[in-house]
């Protein structure tokens, strides 16, 4: 549906129009129009298509949707595929915006996206001088608002990694230390995926030949690739972290593994004393003069417990019980 269909005229808002006044104020000079559509349909993005005259591949990726984030040049048009990142609940949820820029135009179609853009609307209307580079300073922004917004994410996926950290040397399941590491892992791998395409990309923008869209406004651009690779630098961080997480805990599982192996080991050497010596009285030989000692009982029993009480102590004093 139609979100903002508005004309700007030297970095100034001139009116809110409809559809249909599009082609007419495209043909003045020094106007742009800026246009904002959300989940649109095949009959509203077939009508933006003959207003902004777009070329058909742009559009045929926009129809479809689900597009790997690129910045690709139709002339003197820009086709953007962005991703946005949000967390709802426990989960990552991805959307998609298309923005089609042009000299005199900017068309930014968002789908299964649940925050919209109007803030960054109110910050390109609040700066005149900057609004007035035109539909370029526009791309520009809708750009930045979306990098940006992967940093609180990226925030909330750290705070987690960090509480599974401390649960990790907590004696907590290891079983759910790993699941839930790997469940970090994963929305690292979703905001990777979301960020690093965009990171060669977007150097198109300020460095060798520009597009004439974006001429002007390299500094804008180095801004926002800088951020992209603090971005995909912080992301590639912590995935060594998690690695190392998984590491440690399998390590953690191992240790528990050996002190149980050991404990068990060390009743098993106690139990084999007492188990030796009354099987070796158990064999009931006539030639064994103790047998019929009157104190022989009771020196087996001695026997025992002496072996075994040193033996506990050494154990005890080594840490295996």
């Amino acid at each position: 549906m139609l979100v903002n269909c508005v004309v700007y005229q030297d970095g100034r808002k001139l009116a809110d129009i409809a559809q249909s006044e599009i082609h007419g104020y495209l043909t003045k000079p020094g106007c742009f129009v800026w246009v904002a559509l959300r989940d649109a349909s095949d009959a509203e993005l077939d009508e933006m298509a003959r207003q902004f005259d777009l070329h058909e591949l742009s559009v045929e990726d926009a129809r479809h949707g689900h597009q790997r984030p690129k910045i690709e040049e139709y002339g003197s048009e820009i086709f953007t595929v962005l991703h946005v990142v949000e967390r709802m609940g426990e989960e990552l949820h991805v959307g998609e915006v298309n923005v089609f820029t042009g000299p005199n135009y900017v068309l930014s179609i968002r789908n299964r996206t649940e925050q919209g853009f109007l803030g960054v609307r109110a910050r390109c209307e609040r700066e005149p001088e900057l609004l007035a580079h035109g539909s370029g300073y526009v791309l520009y922004a809708l750009m930045d608002a979306i990098v940006d917004r992967y940093f609180p994410v990226l925030d909330t996926i750290e705070t987690e990694l960090e509480a599974i950290e401390e649960r990790i040397f907590a004696n907590t399941s290891p079983r759910a230390n790993i699941e839930a590491l790997y469940y970090v892992k994963q929305q690292l791998t979703t905001l990777k995926h979301a960020a690093a395409p965009l990171l060669e990309a977007t150097g198109k923008l300020y460095g060798g030949r520009v597009p004439q869209v974006c001429a002007g406004l390299g500094d804008y651009f180095r801004d926002v690739y800088d951020h992209l690779i603090r971005l995909n630098q912080s992301i590639d961080s912590l995935r060594d972290t998690v690695n190392m997480a998984l590491q440690v805990n399998l390590a953690m599982i191992t240790i528990g593994e050996t002190e149980v192996t050991k404990r068990l080991a060390a009743w098993a050497a106690l139990l084999a004393v007492p188990t030796f010596i009354a099987s070796l009285y158990g064999m009931n030989f006539t030639n064994m003069p103790e047998l019929k000692w009157e104190y022989g009982y009771y020196m087996a029993l001695a026997l025992m417990a002496v072996f075994d009480l040193y033996l506990w102590y050494r154990f005890r004093k080594s840490g295996w019980l």
